[in-house]
């Protein structure tokens, strides 16, 4: 397969239709939304008290995009690089009655800049790994007012000891991933002042992103049967699965809440 033809399958088993694509949940975006809301600003108040300008980098199918339009006063920008997704928010968002507070844009977070404007909070909930953590603080930075706020969540490993099956997989999967010592050195280093951090519950994992994901799995494998490099796709997706079930202690996703210093 090229890497047009691994998109488009990885489109195919990440359908638009999936409550979410990542690991994540209301609870834990809201708990991270107002840890972020008590922020003061450079005038001394909170942004409680302000009409935000949010930008959602990576928000997939919206569900965190939707939750957050739910709990702030203000507009959010929400962009993907894949239209089915933000077809997906759009109807999402009116179902909600929050469609007025929501647009939607097609375009690779790469290609983010200045014509997007600037912006009060930055939200990126589980996808800065496309760009890898430092590349994205760095980028995202000037986007962000003066006393702007920026919300990641990022797999993160827990504890040094690992298993060697986990460690030998995410060598493969995402070689930078750090731990929360690392990623707090970075935000600092990046010209950022740490909010806070909390992980996400296992239940974040499992409940709407891989109890659903795996439930597609069986479907797809008789589907491509003939196809072994789909199928090996398939496989990698089964063992991170089957990694999580057994090493939960060891990694998770971490959110990271920070102000521009």
């Amino acid at each position: 397969m090229d890497m047009q033809e691994q998109m488009n399958f990885i489109h195919e088993i990440f359908s638009a239709q999936l409550p979410r694509l990542g690991a994540g949940d209301d609870a834990s975006t809201k708990k991270a939304l107002a840890m972020m809301l008590e922020t003061k600003s450079s005038a001394g108040k909170d942004f409680r008290s302000r009409k935000l300008r949010v930008l959602d980098i990576g928000c997939g199918n919206g569900g965190q995009t939707i939750r957050l339009a739910k709990d702030i006063a203000g507009t959010i920008l929400a962009v993907d690089n894949h239209q089915p997704y933000l077809d997906e928010l759009q109807r999402r968002a009116e179902a909600a009655g929050v469609a007025d507070k929501i647009r939607t844009r097609l375009k690779d977070m790469h290609d983010l800049g200045p014509e997007e404007g600037v912006f009060d909070l930055i939200w990126c909930e589980g996808a800065i790994f496309i760009m890898g953590f430092r590349a994205g603080l760095t980028a995202w930075r000037p986007m962000l007012a003066a006393d702007g706020l920026l919300a990641i969540g990022e797999i993160t490993w827990f504890r040094p000891d690992a298993p060697a099956a986990c460690r030998r997989f995410f060598a493969g999967e995402y070689p930078a991933m750090t731990d929360v010592s690392a990623n707090l050195a970075m935000i600092r280093a990046c010209g950022y002042k740490e909010i806070g951090h909390f992980p996400l519950p296992e239940s974040a994992w499992w409940d709407l992103y891989y109890n659903p994901l795996g439930a597609r799995l069986p479907a797809l494998r008789a589907q491509h049967a003939a196809d072994p490099e789909k199928m090996a796709m398939l496989a990698a997706i089964q063992t991170e699965i089957d990694l999580y079930r057994k090493y939960s202690a060891y990694y998770g996703h971490v959110f990271f809440l920070m102000q521009r210093d």
